[in-house]
């Protein structure tokens, strides 16, 4: 589904205009005080495809800090679930949602919030401004989905 204010709020909110009343409603947090700017690119070769599907299968969260993406240049997928879940068990993994991001559709994840990509929905790469916790690999908890034999496939339905 395409990426809307509605259906992230579970997981983060997305960017308003400085014009807008609710903007500085959310905040970011950086609980190591390390906020830290960079560009990132994710690659096809970095998931597995089934068919036209990408498949699921680990998810990654930061319980210290938010993270706030923007798309640059290509449409991409994102799947995430809400921080209040561990994704330890089945039922848990249907939590879990898909959104269809376009270039500059900007989003910021809650701490905690489980999150898998973007990955590009082509063959070229996606790449994205992102702002996150510099000491994020100390704060990078993960889930394995193939565990549980319940890989999300993500296509262009979503």
């Amino acid at each position: 589904m395409p990426v809307t204010a509605t259906g992230f709020e579970p997981f983060g909110w997305l960017p308003v205009a400085d014009t807008d009343p609710a903007d500085g409603t959310n905040r970011l947090e950086f609980e190591w005080g390390d906020p830290h700017l960079n560009l990132i690119r994710h690659g096809p070769e970095e998931v597995e495809r089934v068919g036209e599907a990408l498949r699921c299968e680990r998810m990654f969260r930061h319980k210290t800090h938010t993270q706030a993406l923007l798309v640059l240049d290509a449409e991409s997928v994102l799947a995430v679930a809400p921080a209040n879940v561990d994704l330890s068990s089945p039922s848990d993994v249907e939590s879990v949602r898909a959104f269809r991001l376009k270039p500059l559709d900007a989003f910021v994840l809650r701490r905690g919030t489980w999150h898998w990509g973007p990955f590009p929905l082509g063959r070229e790469a996606v790449h994205l401004y992102n702002l996150q916790g510099f000491s994020y690999t100390r704060d990078n908890e993960s889930a394995d989905l193939s565990s549980f034999e319940l890989s999300i496939s993500v296509g262009d339905d979503c």
